[in-house]
């Protein structure tokens, strides 16, 4: 199984400033990436055609888009469909960042349309789940996790390990500069692993569960040593090129 090493640059940058980062990530890794890593950029919308262009026609470096809306064409205005996405060569989309969640306020109906959308149309999807810090202290952690895995219990299990993903990110590390303690992450990722079982008896073992929340050079190597951590998705230090070569090359 592939580590994942993937970068969402959310809301940031310009279209030349995402082809100077993309550019210069690619020198870094390109050469020294083991084979048992996997490197995911996730660019704003409008910088996706200008990255793709960018890249190597044999980068290691793959794109996804950060959202969409379930439906492959129509009257949705500010929407993406998964087919544009896959038209400008991403392969992966995020669904369910705790910031589409508790900004945008989708809920798990909508990304429950999503995930399944998404996965019909040919992408490969991370579905982002966590926690918020008022949940954590009311003891709600198997709760919150089992409702926002519920939304995969319809899904085909047919080879779902290679095209899902889970991203565990508790919400109130995210760009705080807090981190889950080791054993934190350990018990959550055992959560999720359980429920991914319960829900995919054959898959639910194969199925990658990233880390995410304040992710930095210094601590990847110690987080993705963690059972049952299988790549991290980072936000902040991944909008820097020679920080985030650091993490996606981390312990190898």
């Amino acid at each position: 199984m592939k580590k994942c090493m993937a970068a969402n640059w959310k809301m940031f940058k310009t279209k030349k400033e995402a082809v100077d980062t993309v550019q210069q990530l690619e020198a870094s890794i390109d050469s020294n990436l083991p084979s048992d890593r996997e490197v995911l950029v996730f660019p704003p919308f409008t910088a996706i055609s200008a990255v793709s262009d960018a890249l190597s026609e044999n980068s290691s470096i793959q794109l996804g888009g950060q959202n969409f809306y379930p439906a492959s064409e129509g009257a949705y205005t500010g929407e993406i469909s998964p087919e544009m996405l896959l038209d400008l060569n991403c392969t992966y989309a995020l669904v369910g960042h705790s910031e589409r969640r508790h900004v945008i306020k989708e809920f798990e109906e909508i990304i429950s349309q999503k995930v399944d959308f998404g996965l019909q149309s040919g992408l490969k999807i991370i579905l982002c789940i966590g926690e918020t810090l008022e949940e954590r202290n009311q003891g709600k952690l198997q709760e919150i996790l089992q409702k926002q895995i519920s939304v995969l219990q319809d899904l085909s299990e047919d080879n779902i390990s290679a095209r899902l993903d889970i991203a565990y990110e508790p919400v109130w590390a995210i760009g705080t500069g807090e981190v889950a303690g080791p054993g934190e992450i350990q018990e959550a990722h055992g959560m999720v692993r359980t429920l991914l079982q319960n829900v995919f008896p054959e898959e639910g073992e194969k199925i990658r569960i990233l880390y995410g929340g304040s992710v930095k050079p210094d601590n990847t190597a110690e987080i993705i040593s963690i059972d049952n951590v299988d790549g991290v998705l980072v936000g902040g230090a991944s909008l820097y090129a020679d920080k985030f070569s650091q993490i996606a090359l981390a312990g190898s």
